[in-house]
């Protein structure tokens, strides 16, 4: 399984946010996680259903979403 293929969108859960593997755990609850200082291991201890593949995968995604051309307008 490639990392990006761990994250999930239904749309009758979590509001079609993205999930790990079809779990209510969404990829911004372990953004946040992440961001609040956490490392992936702890992490792991907070989530137990959580693999280190998935918390890669999460930060493969949100990497993919924001790597987008800005185009400079012409004057």
């Amino acid at each position: 399984m490639k990392l990006i293929e761990r994250i999930t969108i239904n749309p009758n859960q979590c509001g079609g946010r993205p999930c790990i593997r079809g779990m209510r755990i969404r990829v911004t609850d372990v953004l946040d996680l992440l961001g609040s200082g956490l490392s992936k291991e702890q992490i792991l201890e907070e989530m137990p259903d959580l693999e280190m593949e998935d918390i890669n995968a999460v930060l493969q995604y949100a990497a993919s979403r924001f790597d987008h051309p800005v185009l400079p307008a012409i004057a």
